[in-house]
């Protein structure tokens, strides 16, 4: 396993040694009876926790050697640094894959941040705050998947996996800056998709609903600050989410991204792939209810 993994605090490092100690687990040969991914070699970035770990621990399940990039720290204990938001670094994580593997098979683009917290009116929007959000969500993931074609279209072959959001699909789910910038990646998603199709190169997006990550809990943190931490994630998992009798995890986020990079969706590209139970499907309308 190459687990290039970029980690902040003791969190991080824990990430780590668990995606570090379930490859060394399990390996590439017998960790598991499908291998949908054998043999193919993926950068995933924003790897340290969340759904990137989640997708991390999927892939390497499913035979993938997996190069994690992430921001670093000088006191994280990791191998690379990879800062998103510095094209030089994107393009050093890809090449890295190249140099370890000889070749990139899987992108999947997942590191993202969320900017200001608490909601304001347009006519307060920070530009700083969006310049800083849009740097990372939709900049760099357009570096990612520059840098990804750039070593996938010589053989002809890749699948580019940029992680969206229902945020970028519906109006106030989220933050302005954080929106704008998920529905730019909709966006990427769409322009390039037929230009790398040609080049056998696929393109494809995904949208999950809210999940329990680290970056959403300290949303809702700031969002409900009488809340305990019980009453935040159940507001997650049961009164945002859609779907009765279950519950969105990463793990989901991880599958449909396995799909994603398997040759099981070889015909699928320019894609958005929404993972949210029906969230963005309809709305109820804003009237009474008929008399019954």
């Amino acid at each position: 396993v190459c687990a290039r993994v970029c980690c902040r605090g003791e969190s991080r490092r824990a990430a780590l040694a668990s995606v570090a100690g379930y490859a060394s687990r399990c390996g590439y040969s017998t960790a598991s009876s499908s291998q949908r991914l054998a043999g193919k070699v993926a950068v995933i970035t924003g790897g340290a926790s969340g759904i990137g770990k989640a997708t991390a621990e999927e892939f390497v399940r499913n035979g993938a050697k997996v190069v994690l990039a992430s921001e670093l720290d000088a006191d994280a204990a990791c191998y690379t640094r990879c800062d998103v938001a510095d094209e030089a670094q994107v393009a050093a994580a890809v090449d890295l894959a190249v140099a370890r593997h000889g070749r990139l098979d899987v992108m999947f683009n997942n590191a993202g941040i969320s900017g200001a917290l608490t909601p304001v009116p347009l006519a307060s929007l920070d530009i700083t705050d969006f310049d800083r959000v849009m740097a990372v969500n939709a900049r760099a993931m357009l570096a990612g998947v520059k840098h990804a074609a750039r070593v996938m279209t010589p053989r002809r072959r890749g699948s580019i996996i940029c992680t969206a959001s229902t945020a970028g699909v519906l109006g106030s789910v989220a933050p302005h800056p954080y929106s704008v910038s998920k529905a730019a990646v909709l966006g990427l998603v769409r322009a390039v998709a037929g230009e790398m199709a040609r080049s056998g190169v696929r393109v494809n997006a995904i949208s999950p609903s809210y999940i329990p990550t680290p970056l959403v809990m300290r949303t809702m943190e700031e969002w409900y600050p009488k809340a305990t931490a019980e009453e935040r994630r159940r507001i997650v998992e049961q009164d945002v989410n859609e779907m009765e009798g279950t519950v969105l995890e990463a793990e989901d986020v991880a599958r449909a991204a396995l799909y994603l990079a398997s040759d099981e969706a070889k015909y699928v590209n320019g894609h958005n792939l929404a993972v949210d139970g029906g969230y963005t499907v309809g709305k109820p309308p804003n009237m009474p209810a008929p008399a019954q």
